[in-house]
């Protein structure tokens, strides 16, 4: 057969250019044909391999159906507890399943794989939830909030960087996102697979249905348990209803405690009339780290924490010190400690970053701001946790803050604290406390070194010996690593009691060292630590001391019949942390002036 060439054509129509890429030979028109063929072949073939392999093709097929049905029902019936991630949790009939089997089998073929896709990714996101819920428990003791809480997922993340090494919170992220998205590919495949063999045979699975449904209508209404559950669940219906209401919720309570902060039983109280009983007195308000209730009760924890205690009571008694203890229900549980703080300050139920920001845009009188607007105290703020810009100062009231980069330290961090406690409290007698000065200091100090994963942690060294700081790098080096720490309950516990021990005897030995007789310190813990330390039924409970050698400092909270010592007792009274500010400013002379929003 001839071959014709370009050359051998005829010419076309004026004006017409032919194709640059156009084939030069028949041969080459037909290559593009016989590699589509190819390609054709290639798929046929491939498809083929259940023909080839029968066995295998089978084993295949049942294994994805089955694993196809476990991810749906386990999607389903998944808890968001963590402890309550039991095998009986899914051994109960989940009637969205049937509601969902009822309307796929309805639909047209088209409608059915998109809304089997759908409902595949939204398992996924539930399930995204109910983790979430659960590591929120975990670590905060509640659960997460739809509207509030994806900001501290960024917290998240560098609290991971902080611990752990930029490298691996970069890595985590990353690592997450991805399981995130093959978890709703993965979920959503499921259910177009479960979909498809559905209508295999409509008869069947419409009678399967049926039957399905009047078990779950029958086991609901007799109300029929296993280990304790009802056997008709309907998790995913009332996982929704919950996240509504909590979402319904949320956007109502914003306006209401605007309203609540603008109402103020001390907001319009002339200056002269603010705290006039502690004039002259340097005041000190500190924050310890995780200072629960369940270091000083629990069994594990409870030796070696009391022990300090008692001997740091009687340290301070032999230098003239006395001190009453008591109890504050925290606003927080296990971490956002600047809830605890600004719940403690403001006098307000500071318990969500939505009121936290409410009460920072305020002008509602923080405890810490009265003793600025009398004028008769300076107000500095030792924040070694700060390390970024930190607008909250202003709320607070304080003149002059320290973050973590102001107070010269040039040693290595322990884990997420920047500094040693008793470092950060050398710094504020070298920078502030220690100075002269016309006019007394009122002085609100973060303690940083209990902060979880509580390793490394610093010993105490001699006071004289810290310099800059650098004398922790052997103490840091020789410290636990946190990845040994962080996902064992023994060693959590272990650790977090010693972190203790530590920030209570570094603040009461700088105390003991340099405090005078107009020096009141008032020291508290923000909140308990997180559950896997302090237990799945621990209070909110955390301890309060106020520590003076003026007797009547003391004698003006006698009516408040707290426990003499740094301990508190077991029966001491117990207070929500929000009504602290309202009782401190009245016991030591503060008179009322509400003002209204």
């Amino acid at each position: 057969m001839p071959v014709f060439t370009r050359s051998r054509q005829l010419p076309g129509p004026p004006g017409l250019k032919e194709p640059e890429d156009a084939p030069d030979t028949v041969e080459e028109a037909a290559e593009p044909r016989a590699a589509a063929r190819s390609v054709r072949d290639r798929v046929a073939h491939w498809r083929a391999w259940r023909a080839r392999g029968p066995r295998a093709a089978r084993v295949l097929w049942w294994t994805a159906t089955v694993l196809s049905v476990v991810l749906v029902l386990g999607a389903m019936l998944l808890p968001n507890r963590l402890f309550a991630l039991q095998p009986d949790r899914f051994v109960r009939l989940p009637g969205e399943a049937i509601v969902g089997a009822a309307v796929l089998l309805a639909l047209p073929r088209r409608p059915r794989l998109v809304v089997a896709a759908l409902t595949g990714v939204a398992l996924g996101a539930l399930t995204v939830l109910n983790l979430l819920d659960m590591g929120f428990v975990e670590y905060l003791g509640r659960d997460f909030n739809l509207v509030l809480d994806w900001g501290l997922l960024d917290d998240a993340q560098s609290y991971v960087a902080d611990s752990m090494g930029r490298t691996t919170a970069i890595a985590a992220t990353i690592g997450v996102l991805l399981l995130v998205a093959l978890l709703c590919t993965v979920m959503a495949l499921a259910t177009v697979r479960l979909a498809g063999l559905l209508v295999r045979d409509v008869q069947l699975a419409t009678r399967a249905t049926l039957v399905s449904g009047t078990a779950w209508i029958t086991c609901s209404v007799l109300g029929l348990e296993y280990a304790g559950l009802p056997v008709a669940s309907d998790r995913v219906a009332s996982t929704l209803t919950s996240e509504a209401r909590r979402v319904r919720d949320t956007l109502r309570d914003e306006a209401a405690f605007a309203a609540e902060a603008r109402t103020d039983t001390f907001g319009n109280t002339p200056p002269a009339q603010l705290v006039p009983d502690l004039r002259g007195k340097d005041v000190i308000f500190a924050f310890i780290e995780s200072y629960g209730r369940s270091a000083i009760e629990d069994p594990e924890m409870a030796p070696g924490v009391n022990g300090t205690l008692d001997a740091r009571t009687q340290a301070l008694t032999k230098a003239g010190f006395q001190a009453r203890s008591g109890w504050l229900t925290s606003a927080t549980f296990g971490g956002s400690s600047w809830l605890g703080h600004s719940t403690t300050m403001s006098g307000l139920w500071v318990d969500t970053q939505q009121r936290y920001r409410t009460v920072m845009a305020s002008d509602h009188l923080s405890l810490t701001k009265a003793f600025r607007k009398t004028g008769a105290w300076d107000t500095v703020g030792i924040m070694p946790g700060v390390q970024k810009g930190w607008p909250e100062a202003e709320f607070y009231g304080l003149d002059k803050v320290y973050d973590a980069f102001g107070m010269g330290y040039r040693g290595p961090k322990f884990s997420w604290s920047t500094m040693p406690d008793q470092y950060a409290l050398e710094a504020f007698q070298r920078l502030e406390h220690g100075k002269e000065r016309d006019r007394p200091l009122m002085s609100e100090i973060i303690l940083t070194s209990s902060h979880q994963p509580w390793a490394p942690l610093p010993t105490m060294v001699g006071w004289d010996e810290l310099g800059d700081g650098s004398v922790f790098q052997g103490i840091r080096k020789a410290g636990k690593d946190a990845s040994d720490v962080i996902d064992d309950s023994a060693k959590s516990r272990q650790e977090y009691g010693r972190s203790i021990q530590y920030s209570v005897t570094a603040l009461t030995q700088w105390l003991e060292r340099y405090g005078t007789d107009d020096t009141v310190l008032v020291f508290l813990g923000d909140h308990q630590p997180i559950a896997r330390v302090s237990g799945n039924n621990a209070s909110r409970d955390v301890p309060v001391s106020v520590v003076a050698k003026d007797p009547k400092v003391l004698d003006k909270i006698a009516g408040w019949k707290w426990t003499e010592g740094l301990k508190p007792a077991k029966n001491a009274p117990v207070w929500k942390m929000s009504s602290f500010r309202d009782r401190f400013l009245l016991a030591y002379g503060s008179t009322p002036h509400p003002s209204k929003g």
